[in-house]
């Protein structure tokens, strides 16, 4: 696979598709401080193998996309007080970023899935670039940024743990990827060491930990505000889909969001926390084909 760069304005969007031309166009958005590749390859590839060809990108502040680094970090009190004079971006400007990339492809559309923020940023092309829809999966998302918040015992550990002068080297992003799956993880499913290990030494590879990246990233989050009066005019077939035992953004976050959509269906997976657990792909990716095959009834041969 090869990196393609897409442009909105004066942003540079990193992405990489995967799959056959003929295939059926789905885009993976990721979320907070995540990267392309906190996308898991096998995930990716079992999407391909179901009929779907794949984009994945990095959003504006991670890994090689732009960094607006002369932003600095947002002012915490007004992020609180005043959230909208605190963001640099908004996350109509980060699903722009993701229409940009569909553009640069060249798909009318695409079946379009989120994973936390990139659920969020998925939910704001629902409402704000429909035609570009085909279908809405939100995982492990929320329709407002008040909805399912972490307690702060776990808000704390994270914001601990999230320490940029810990994460020196590429060992040292292994490390941290291990210890965060800790506090984040499936406590049903055990995640594979060696494989977090590796993505956080790739991912410090493609862009080092940068928290004034996630932060500008949260600030967006916050001045985005409550989407849930403009999800109540979505018409694509949508799916939400939460971790039961999800500690960062809570189950009631799921929820809200599937009694804001009209019409959308709601999957929760027992002992599931705020990641993709190995062992329920297979499911996963078969409730994501089955909304894809309701959007596009002609296309079942292919998904």
């Amino acid at each position: 696979m090869t990196y393609a760069t897409a442009h909105n304005c004066a942003i540079d969007i990193v992405y990489e598709t995967m799959g056959p031309d003929q295939n059926e166009p789905l885009l993976l958005i990721m979320g907070t401080g995540g990267q392309l590749i906190s996308w898991p390859d096998g995930f990716c590839q079992g999407l391909v193998d179901r009929g779907f060809r794949v984009a994945r990108f990095d959003n504006r502040d991670s890994g090689l996309s732009t960094r607006l680094t002369e932003h600095g970090t947002p002012n915490q009190l007004r992020m609180l007080l005043r959230p909208g004079s605190a963001a640099v971006y908004s996350l109509r400007d980060m699903a722009a970023d993701a229409v940009a990339v569909l553009d640069d492809i060249g798909w009318p559309a695409a079946h379009i899935v989120g994973m936390s923020q990139g659920g969020a940023i998925a939910q704001t092309m629902a409402t704000a670039f429909p035609e570009r829809v085909a279908s809405l999966t939100s995982i492990s998302s929320q329709p407002a940024p008040r909805i399912g918040q972490p307690s702060p015992r776990d808000l704390v550990k994270v914001i601990r743990l999230a320490n940029p002068r810990r994460v020196k080297t590429a060992d040292d992003a292994g490390q941290y990827t291990v210890d965060l799956q800790q506090i984040v993880g499936s406590p049903a499913y055990p995640a594979d060491e060696a494989a977090l290990r590796d993505r956080g030494r790739r991912a410090h590879a493609r862009g080092r930990l940068d928290m004034a990246c996630v932060q500008r990233q949260t600030a967006a989050i916050v001045a985005s505000g409550d989407r849930r009066a403009a999800l109540a005019n979505v018409r694509v077939p949508t799916l939400v889909i939460h971790g039961e035992d999800d500690k960062m953004i809570r189950p009631v976050a799921g929820r809200a969001t599937a009694d804001a959509i009209p019409g959308a269906r709601l999957v929760t997976f027992p002992g599931m926390g705020h990641e993709l657990p190995q062992p329920l792909w297979g499911s996963i990716i078969d409730e994501i084909a089955a909304v894809a095959r309701v959007a596009r009834p002609d296309d079942t041969t292919r998904i």
